[in-house]
């Protein structure tokens, strides 16, 4: 009897591993197999942070074989792979697809100085609206333009600029081809039509290139293309299955969450921390700060995000946590588990320790001036102190992001959904649902961003109709943790005459750091 293909091969390429997973239509992991990526990226240079391209291919060759080597998969059931990736890493590569240098990650800081400004119409029109400072940004961040300037033969060779999902998507398919839900970075994509910038649009001139530079896109659920004999060879997957079009993973995270309306909130918890809501419209949350294509066509993915988000605990575990990473080591439990039950004994609000969370250098949300702050400490604080100081700081910041959607959508947000490896504490997930006023739910399971590319490869193979039936079969709420109305009293005061009023006060001080120091440029 022929086996019925309903089984889905997901693979998510993130910033610190890739996992390949089966999933089932129930959106149930029939099987899954991780390979860590040791180091996530390496730093030739202060700021850099480039990675290997066969890294990223090995590791999906990898973990696809053992999957699909395993005696409890059923290869025959194959209907189709995803795709999802970690966004904005890019990398140039010649006609046969070989990369001519290793990939800029998105974590990388280096920037292009002296770029000539954009001029004619553009030019005076950003002056006139005072986005000068904002396009000239967005031109020295482009690491296109950084090739282009300080690898010039590099650039010449270049006959594809691509982003990771779109080079693992020739790896597997041999075709210069990649999702539209997977364009996000510096690119000139146009976020409002969901196409390449068309010829007259200034991001041309913020970033200088031959549009053909640029790979076709196929819209979310369509076909990118099947699996070669060369990569069937190297991964395991059967030669001809279908590879699908998915979406970015902060974008499949969304939908793998279960969220298809504006009022459910997706909270990632992830390296950069994120609340994300689907919606039919292009709406900038912030201005000039575009909404990214969602991974259902046609829907946009309103976004706010803390670059640094949960980076900071682990910046907080290397600095501050040598007692709880010497207990890990002598075989306790994990680190972050001590540090959780660290916690235990802070009261909400820190003892009146606020925490402003922006320890990333040039961030675009709040200002390109930003720091990080901490105010309000005294002899009682201790590290637990700052360490709940930095959950609570991560989410009156994701708060203020949510106000801020919701003042554009006009739709109240009334649930959350959080997902990323910050989901697995206790305290952030309680803190959260105190800082919000809401019922904070988990997904039932931790990989969201596969779930989220599995979904999408449902509908396209049409083992689900569409994606509202797809959403529904395939996502269910784990463990929902509603709010403390005492604490939520005590948080709301924080927030609104503390914490939303830092930035303001602070940030003529940020700018004459940084006219005295240097840092951040």
């Amino acid at each position: 009897m022929k086996a019925e293909k309903d089984l889905i091969l997901a693979i998510d390429n993130g910033t610190q591993s890739l996992k390949a997973i089966l999933f089932d239509p129930a959106g149930t992991p029939v099987a899954i197999e991780t390979v860590a990526f040791d180091p996530p990226y390496v730093s030739p240079q202060p700021a850099w942070a480039e990675q290997d391209p066969d890294v990223y291919w090995n590791a999906l060759c990898c973990a696809c074989k053992r999957l699909l080597a395993r005696d409890d998969v059923d290869v025959d059931r194959l209907a189709a792979v995803a795709l999802t990736t970690q966004r904005g890493t890019v990398i140039p590569v010649d006609r046969q697809g070989t990369p001519l240098r290793p990939f800029i990650h998105w974590l990388d800081q280096r920037t292009t100085e002296s770029l000539k400004p954009v001029g004619g119409l553009w030019g005076m029109a950003f002056s006139l609206i005072g986005m000068r400072e904002t396009i000239a940004y967005f031109q020295s961040q482009a690491e296109a333009n950084w090739i282009k300037t300080y690898q010039p033969d590099i650039w010449r060779r270049t006959h594809k600029y691509l982003l990771l999902s779109g080079y693992l998507t020739f790896r597997l398919t041999g075709t210069f081809v990649d999702s539209i839900g997977c364009q996000v970075g510096y690119i000139p994509f146009d976020y409002k039509k969901l196409r390449w910038a068309a010829s007259w649009d200034w991001k041309w001139q913020v970033i200088p290139m031959d549009p053909s530079l640029m790979p076709d896109l196929v819209p979310q659920s369509d076909i990118l293309g099947t699996i070669t004999g060369p990569a069937a060879e190297a991964t395991g997957i059967p030669e001809g299955l279908p590879l699908v079009a998915a979406a970015a993973d902060k974008a499949c995270e969304v939908i793998g969450c279960g969220s298809l309306d504006s009022n459910i909130g997706c909270l990632s918890y992830g390296t950069t921390a994120t609340i994300n809501v689907t919606h039919p419209k292009y709406i900038e949350a912030v201005r000039f700060l575009p909404p990214y294509p969602s991974a259902i066509p046609g829907y946009h993915t309103m976004e706010i995000q803390i670059y640094r988000g949960f980076w900071m605990v682990s910046w907080f575990k290397k600095e501050f946590g040598q007692p709880e990473l010497m207990a890990a080591a002598n075989g306790e439990e994990e680190a972050e588990v001590l540090l959780d039950r660290l916690v235990d004994t802070i009261p909400p609000g820190s003892m009146g320790l606020v925490l402003q969370p922006y320890w990333s250098p040039g961030v675009k949300l709040p200002g390109p001036e930003a720091k990080g702050a901490v105010i309000g400490f005294g002899d009682v604080h201790t590290r637990g102190h700052l360490y709940r100081a930095i959950l609570e700081g991560l989410g009156y910041a994701l708060r203020e992001g949510k106000e801020r959607i919701e003042k554009k959508t006009r739709i109240p947000i009334i649930s959350l959904r959080v997902s990323g490896g910050g989901s697995r504490s206790r305290n952030a997930m309680q803190t959260t649902a105190d800082i919000f006023g809401l019922p904070t739910a988990k997904p039932h399971i931790y990989e969201t961003s596969a779930l989220g590319a599995a979904i999408n490869a449902a509908v396209g193979t049409a083992i689900h109709p569409d994606f509202e039936t797809a959403i529904r079969e395939m996502t269910h709420t784990g463990e929902v943790y509603e709010p403390n109305m005492k604490n939520h009293a005590l948080y709301d005061q924080l927030y609104r005459d503390v914490y939303k009023k830092m930035y303001r006060r602070l940030r003529p001080f940020y700018r004459r750091i940084r006219d005295i120091t240097g840092y951040p440029r």
